[in-house]
């Protein structure tokens, strides 16, 4: 049996509702379950008995950041009226309803405090009202006629305080009904403005939630609408479903309550700087007190008294008073079923009320200036960019020591912390001899950057005096993510700006000191030709998966790290594309026919000079006939000398007496001293175990047959595919491309090291004389050539 306490503040005389005695011989479902009653207080909020709890307190501050309200341990939803009604406003939009219950019943279960401020009692009650009255005429005229057929009926305009009363009886069931599901008990407490301006009133209502609050009790706060004012003549319920002050109520009892959160949802997705809807509207992620000029308020929503402004002028009342507000969208069907838990869990939803203003631009603000930026970077000419580049690579070098000084930090925070294992640490370590690289890498890049921008791929003459051109373009703005890498930043700045994209760096916060500094040196790089906006160093709070939501400002996502991060992105970003590879398990297949100098030579480059690299050796195939011959003994005696540890695959496993571990899973990249050795019958049997256990990343054969080798470079479906050569060489800088942003495994644009080619897409440019389609009819003047032009020559300097 559901616990259900229908409580009227005004027949309150103490501050007390349940005696404690009362309340260990009460229902279980009266009682948490890990309640520990202190002094009869209330619990964790104050030292003071219940039955003088504080009517006011000494406000505190509001969290500054979305990533700080998973703290929150008070929480009120306010239900907007558009929330809770269906579209027809007779009625409860049941689906939506239970959704939100569901919601608040896992916050609760979590060892939250849960309050709902809640509408829809006049929506209820009108539909119970207009059943009532449709089947009293209809036996009234069926008696009246005397036959079954009715005539039109037409039903009255129904006065909003009676569909009220008769409505919050069926409002509080199903709520009771829905909370049940999940052995929650609900408490329903219903208000007048009457109750906030009365003294002991006031007193009784705070008591009384704070009572139910520490009973592990979700209060449903509902305005008395049976006693409230008549809506205007002739309105219906029009605006009459939520009384006017209900996101004031849900301000009050927050600010009262002492609330962490209040989250007021509503049939929009939050507060745009203009009328949602139109053409420039754009939705505010954080809105500060003080932004209300800034900001034009459209009309209100199909029902309920208040609009929009009056929810601002709510959440910022709030906010003075130390809770944090957002609001957000509580109907759309797509965000709806975990809108609140995506809240708390600081997702980017909605607008976030905030005091604290951030010292740089938003995420919003630095993408709109990459795209600006990234434009006027690929308006200027080749030329241009190229020097640019070359200034970068030189301030790499002259800012030396800078550099280095600021990694030491980073080093040096991370080792006394912990926080990242031994292959990290060396990702993360800069030193003069890769400083040196880079800036080898960003000349190359310079250097074959000329003619990358605006070159013409294909030239047809489709008729006379109309000819089309196919050109390249930069892609737009692109969001590399990437972990313990600060040398990825000036090479992926590079190859942007040698693309003319604008771009948005995303590094972990390990390398921050390092990443702040190279990131300086791009901008005053930049600077020299005024396009200084076009590279962004995001430095805010903002989480991966919410930068993956900016589908608007973001044409291309670039992750750069472990495979966690990569797959993760890849989850995370709806309606962005994501280049990269989500695991390398790179092979090397020894066949029958191998030299044995080159084997050891080629495995060993190939797991040792740098094992932590996705393109390094995980999985070491070879052919069953060398087992127990001089080439199998020679590359067992080069891994041990190594310090490789040995994971056995099923089928070599099956060959010996005591195998090393054997491997959990085949398709492990291991990303250090370590390595899977398997055996396979033939090159087709290597294919065969790639196409199963790879990630189409980089995968080799060492053998003297060519053909065999042939076969094995044509049938092999990865991204790249090498004959007697390290996988180490699957690189942008070694494949001549100055640097890359990463390596792809995808089949769609770029695949293997992507450099500057990858990052250009293309747009068709038509220059006419006035023609038009219908000139080509079969009745028209002129015919289709579609002869190919040659192309202009390019810059191969």
């Amino acid at each position: 049996m559901l616990c259900r306490a229908a409580l009227l503040p005004s027949l309150r005389s103490t501050g007390r509702f349940w005696q404690q005695s009362d309340v260990a011989g009460s229902h279980p479902c009266l009682l948490a379950p890990n309640l520990v009653l202190r002094n009869k207080c209330a619990r964790g909020w104050s030292n003071i008995p219940f039955i003088t709890v504080p009517l006011s307190r000494t406000h505190g501050k509001s969290f500054a950041h979305r990533s700080e309200l998973k703290h929150a341990k008070r929480i009120v939803v306010k239900l907007g009226s558009a929330v809770v009604t269906r579209g027809d406003e007779c009625g409860l939009a049941l689906g939506r309803l239970a959704s939100i219950v569901e919601q608040v019943s896992m916050l609760q279960n979590q060892g939250r405090e849960m309050m709902i401020v809640t509408s829809g009692a006049v929506a209820f009650g009108k539909q119970r009202l207009r059943h009532e009255i449709l089947l009293s005429q209809s036996v009234r005229q069926a008696l009246h006629s005397g036959q079954n057929q009715l005539k039109d009926m037409a039903i009255p305009v129904l006065e909003a305080r009676a569909c009220a009363a008769a409505g919050q009886s069926g409002l509080m069931a199903l709520y009771e009904a829905m909370f049940t599901q999940y052995s929650i008990c609900a408490a329903q407490i219903l208000v007048t403005n009457l109750d906030f301006h009365d003294e002991q009133k006031r007193r009784n209502l705070n008591g009384t939630l704070h009572e139910l609050l520490r009973m592990n009790i979700v209060p449903i706060i509902n305005t008395n609408d049976a006693v409230v004012p008549p809506p205007e003549p002739n309105s219906d319920l029009q605006g009459v479903i939520s009384v006017k002050d209900n996101d004031s109520l849900a301000a009050r009892l927050a600010v009262e309550m002492k609330t962490d959160l209040l989250i007021i949802l509503s049939d929009v997705e939050g507060l745009f700087d203009s009328p949602p809807g139109s053409d420039d509207a754009k939705l505010i992620d954080i809105f500060y007190p003080g932004d209300q000029q800034s900001v034009t308020f459209g009309t209100k929503s199909r029902v309920g008294m208040g609009g929009m402004e009056a929810k601002v002028k709510a959440a910022l009342w709030a906010l003075q008073g130390g809770t944090s507000v957002v609001i957000a969208n509580g109907t759309h069907p797509k965000i709806s079923g975990h809108v609140i838990t995506d809240i708390v869990e600081g997702k980017k939803v909605g607008t976030f009320f905030s005091e604290v203003k951030p010292a740089g631009p938003t995420v919003e603000q630095q993408a709109e200036m990459a795209r600006t930026g990234g434009r006027s970077l690929a308006a200027l000419q080749p030329e241009q960019r190229a020097e640019i580049i070359y200034h970068l690579a030189d301030l790499l070098t002259d800012q030396r020591e800078e550099i280095l000084q600021a990694n030491k930090k980073d080093l040096e925070e991370a080792e006394s912390k912990g926080r990242l294992a031994l292959p990290l640490l060396k990702r993360l370590s800069l030193s003069t001899s890769k400083l040196n690289s880079l800036a080898i890498g960003l000349r190359q890049i310079a250097a074959s950057s000329q003619d990358s921008v605006g070159r013409v791929l294909r030239k047809t003459r489709i008729a006379k005096d109309l000819e089309l051109e196919q050109v390249t373009v930069p892609i737009g703005v692109l969001l590399v993510i990437f972990e313990s890498r600060p040398d990825c930043l000036p090479q992926v700045s590079a190859l942007a700006i040698a693309s003319g994209n604008g771009l948005l760096l995303k590094g972990g916060k390990e390398a921050s000191h390092s990443n702040q500094i190279l990131h300086h040196l791009t901008q005053e790089a930049l600077s020299i030709h005024g396009v200084k906006d076009a590279v962004q160093l995001v430095n805010t709070r903002e989480e991966v998966e919410d930068l993956c939501r900016l589908d608007k400002l973001i044409d291309l996502i670039i992750p750069r790290g472990s495979s966690q991060l990569v797959r993760d992105i890849q989850k995370a970003a709806k309606g962005i594309p994501v280049m990269g590879h989500s695991e390398g398990i790179c092979h090397v297949y020894v066949d029958l026919e191998a030299s044995v100098e080159k084997v050891t030579r080629i495995v060993r480059d190939s797991k040792c000079e740098y094992p932590a690299a996705c393109n390094a050796l995980e999985t070491l195939l070879i052919h069953r006939d060398l087992l127990r011959t001089p080439v199998f003994d020679q590359i067992i005696d080069m891994l041990r000398v190594e310090q490789v540890k040995i994971h056995a695959g099923p089928k070599f496993a099956s060959y010996l007496t005591f195998s090393p571990s054997e491997v959990k899973s085949l398709r492990t990249e291991y990303g250090d001293l370590e390595c899977c050795i398997e055996v396979v019958d033939s090159v087709q049997d290597a294919i065969e175990h790639i196409h199963k256990y790879g990630s189409s990343h980089t995968d080799v054969i060492i053998t003297e047959n060519e053909k065999t080798a042939e076969m094995f470079l044509q049938h092999l479906d990865s991204a790249c595919v090498f004959w007697n050569a390290s996988t180490r060489f699957s690189d942008g800088y070694r494949f001549g491309l100055g640097a890359e942003v990463g390596i792809s495994t995808s089949r769609i644009h770029a695949r293997g090291p992507v450099g500057i080619e990858g990052l250009l897409t293309t747009k068709w440019l038509l220059r006419g004389e006035n023609h038009i389609v219908s000139d080509f009819s079969e009745q028209g003047s002129m015919k289709y050539l579609h002869e190919n032009l040659p192309l202009p020559q390019r810059n191969t300097n």
